[in-house]
This record gives C-alpha cells, sequence and structure tokens, in this order.
C-alpha cells in the first residue's frame, strides 16, 4: 500500500512540477510580447511625429506677393452656365533659397551658354585693385522647390450663411433658411437647395437665378426670423479653391555661376567687386558674355533667392 502512495505522490509532483515549468514558460512568453508591444508602439510613436514634422516642413508660410491682375470680359457665352462662376487661376512658385558664404559671389548672365562656358573654364584671373586673384566657377546647386496652380470660383448662384442659432431641427431650421432667403423684400429670390450643417452652424444656398446673390451679399448680415425673433446671420460669398498641378522640382541653375577664392578681400567695398567681377566677365576675350546681375558676400553670409 505504502509504495502505491508513494507512487501517486510522485505522480501527483511530476504534474505539479511540469504544471509550474508551463506557468513559467506562458509568464516569460507574455513578459517578452508586452515588451515588443512596448518597443512597437515606441516606434509608431517616433514615426507619427516624423511624419508630423514632414507635413510641416512641406507647408508653404510664407505670403504670396502682391501682382498686377488683367480680367477679361466673356463674349458670346456658349451657354448660361458660363455665368454661374467668376473664376481665376494663377501659378504659384516659391522661391528657392542659397546660401552664399564669405569670400563667394554669384553672377548671373543673360544668355545659358555663357554661364556653361564660363563654368567649364573653371579657372580665371580677375584683377582687382592691382591684384590677380584666381577664382574659381562653379555650378549652383539648388534646394528643392514647389510651384503649382491655384484655381478659384466665387459662385454667382451660392452664398454662404454662418453663426445660425441653433434653436431647431436639422430639418425645421433647413426650411426656416429656405423660407427667409426666397423673401424678395429682403434681397432673396427663388431658393434651389440648402445644404445645412448643424454642427457648425452653416448652411450653404443654392438660388435658381443669377443676381440674388449679388444683392444678398450688399448687406454685411441677413435676417433669419425664428419664433417671432429676428436673428442676424452672417452672409459671405460662397469660394471653391483648387490646388492643382503640384510639383517638386530640384536641380542646378543655367544662367548663374558659383565664384569662389575671395577670401582675402573682406576689407574691401563689395559694391566695387561686383563692378570689377562685372566688367571682367562681360568681355568674350574672358569667355564671358552679358552679364545680368552680381552680387559678392565678403563679411558675412547671404541669402540669395532664385525663382
Amino acid at each position: 500500500m505504502a509504495t502505491g502512495k508513494d507512487n501517486e505522490k510522485r505522480v501527483l509532483k511530476d504534474w505539479r512540477d511540469e504544471e509550474f515549468m508551463k506557468d513559467e514558460q506562458n509568464q516569460k512568453l507574455f513578459t517578452e510580447m508586452a515588451k515588443e508591444n512596448i518597443r512597437l508602439s515606441e516606434e509608431i510613436q517616433k514615426l507619427e511625429a516624423e511624419l508630423q514634422e514632414a507635413m510641416k516642413s512641406s507647408q508653404i508660410k510664407e505670403d504670396i506677393p502682391k501682382t498686377k491682375m488683367k480680367f477679361t470680359s466673356l463674349e458670346n457665352p456658349e451657354n448660361d452656365g458660363q455665368f454661374l462662376n467668376i473664376s481665376c487661376s494663377f501659378q504659384v512658385r516659391s522661391p528657392v533659397p542659397y546660401e552664399l558664404q564669405k569670400g563667394e559671389a554669384l553672377i548671373t548672365f543673360e544668355k545659358e551658354e555663357v554661364a556653361q562656358n564660363v563654368i567649364s573654364m573653371q579657372n580665371h584671373h580677375v584683377r582687382i585693385n592691382d591684384v590677380d586673384l584666381e577664382v574659381v566657377a562653379k555650378p549652383v546647386p539648388l534646394k528643392p522647390g514647389v510651384r503649382f496652380q491655384v484655381h478659384i470660383e466665387v459662385s454667382k448662384i451660392k452664398v454662404n450663411v454662418t453663426e445660425i442659432p441653433d434653436e431647431l431641427p436639422e430639418s425645421q431650421m433647413r426650411d426656416k433658411l429656405e423660407l427667409s432667403f426666397c423673401k424678395s423684400r429682403n434681397g432673396g429670390g427663388e431658393v434651389e437647395c440648402v445644404e445645412y450643417d448643424k454642427q457648425t452652424r452653416s448652411a450653404v444656398i443654392t438660388f435658381v437665378e443669377t443676381g440674388v446673390v449679388d444683392n444678398i451679399l450688399k448687406m454685411e448680415d441677413y435676417p433669419l426670423y425664428i419664433n417671432q425673433n429676428c436673428h442676424r446671420v452672417v452672409v459671405s460669398p460662397y469660394i471653391e479653391k483648387h490646388v492643382k498641378k503640384f510639383q517638386v522640382f530640384s536641380g542646378i541653375s543655367k544662367r548663374t555661376v558659383l565664384l569662389t577664392g575671395m577670401e582675402g578681400l573682406q576689407m574691401m567695398d563689395e559694391e566695387i567687386i561686383e563692378d570689377l567681377i562685372n566688367i571682367h566677365f562681360q568681355r568674350e576675350k574672358n569667355g564671358g558674355g552679358e552679364v545680368d546681375v552680381v552680387k559678392c558676400s565678403l563679411d558675412q553670409p547671404y541669402i540669395a533667392y532664385f525663382q
């Protein structure tokens, strides 16, 4: 009997030991999985941060400079639909910065072939204040820039409405807007449809006829009657904006040449140096030609912008 009990205890002990080992293995596996999950979470956060930085760096923060625009009238339209929008489009190209270091100069020629000839000659002896100075001509590598087209359409049959009071259910407010904006005594007209967004308290009203929008936009706000109370909602033009043909470009300037080797001229006047460089490279015997502009940087770095 004792032997049978001993065998039973031994089997029970072996089973417990085996279960304990399984628990240890499972715990170890769970620990490794938890560590891997933490590592993957950190990696995801890092990638998301890098993506946000990349998106920020790709945004254009510079103001678009003022420029003259020429508008032409529309004659002999094919159909009335051409009167529904006022549209314009223009191309935007970001200036590409280039940091000119001390002792360097940029010279831009009127013709590309002249610039390429100056670069191919490489070494040039320029006489500056009775000193023969050897400068080296190099191409100018440019950082990436962007260009794109912006298309804008101002609708003649739609108007934006904002600051709508949140006092009615969505369907009722839509009907109330249609009733208010169809009243001719307030400058309105027949409404084709109303797109109402309760969350933003805004709407887009589309009219059947052109000319109604012009009358409404003459007012800064528009009366909206709800439960015998008059609310003033804000009206503004309905404008659609589209960006097309977005391109990122980089390369080497074709008409501009980088000149190096003028580090010993810090005490001289930059304008005088620019004139002497201009005179030297104007001459065909020096491999040059007609010069557009010269810019030197003798005392401190200078940022030049390429279009």
